[in-house]
């Protein structure tokens, strides 16, 4: 099996691949003051609760890591090493993607921004735009001959709603969630209004730009743990794959894995 490991500023996403089928997958927190073996139990719980039996750990034979936290490294790396015996394969500088990446200075792309051109493009050999709602919200466009292309870069929905509870002193906490209506009769429908339909509105906006620029109608994919959620109300957004960073570590394995 493979484990594909996707570290993010604010959440890590795991991946189990029994072939090219993803069986289980788990999000945990991204926290760099946890030790190896903090991240070994947590790890080893989450085999649990999924109702695999600690000795399957073993059929683990690969792993895979895409990092952009690098503090995270000097954990996830002896961790591989420490609990399953293995050296995980890092996405980074020098590594096989099967994409050409246009950019001033490739190493500064985020390598998740990379996995999810390359799964966007295994999947649907189209040009697109993804769209990953992360700690900060990416839009990278892909050329219908399959190369990175560059795009742009914004302030999360959630870092966002927080600069704001944490300078509006009397602005109360919400969840983030759709309003009945658009112009409402509460703070709380104002903010999630607020939240919701500007989010929407800064997707679309985007998108409408890139795609004005290329001068062509991209597929846009949205991918992150809020976009189900936006993908409702952005119209410009065709397509939800949720699991699109996790799928491009395993073909970008399956690349290198010789």
């Amino acid at each position: 099996m493979l484990l594909v490991i996707d570290v993010g500023n604010t959440n890590t996403v795991l991946g189990l691949y029994y072939e090219d089928k993803l069986v289980h997958d788990w999000r945990i927190r991204t926290e760099i003051d946890h030790t190896i073996d903090e991240y070994g139990v947590l790890i080893l719980n989450l085999y649990q609760t999924s109702r695999m039996k600690i000795n399957e750990i073993k059929t683990i034979s690969a792993i895979i890591i895409s990092c952009v936290v690098p503090p995270m490294l000097n954990i996830l790396e002896p961790l591989c090493v420490k609990y399953f015996n293995i050296k995980p394969l890092i996405v980074g500088p020098g590594i096989k993607t099967g994409m050409p990446i246009f950019y001033d200075n490739p190493k500064e792309v985020g390598a998740d921004r990379i996995v999810n051109a390359v799964a966007a493009y295994d999947k649907y050999h189209k040009e697109s735009i993804i769209v990953d709602f992360g700690t900060a919200t990416t839009f990278d466009y892909v050329s219908p001959n399959g190369e990175y292309m560059g795009g742009c870069i914004a302030p999360g929905i959630v870092i966002s709603s927080e600069a704001l509870f944490a300078r509006a002193s009397k602005l109360p906490r919400v969840e983030f969630s759709k309003p009945k209506n658009i112009i409402t009769k509460d703070t709380v429908s104002a903010i999630q209004a607020g939240i919701m339909y500007g989010y929407a509105g800064l997707v679309d906006g985007i998108v409408g730009r890139m795609k004005a620029e290329v001068k062509t109608n991209p597929l846009v994919i949205a991918t992150g743990g809020l976009a189900r959620i936006v993908a409702k109300e952005a119209k410009s957004i065709d397509k939800i794959e949720e699991m699109l960073t996790l799928e491009g570590l395993r073909l970008i394995y399956d690349l290198n894995k010789k």
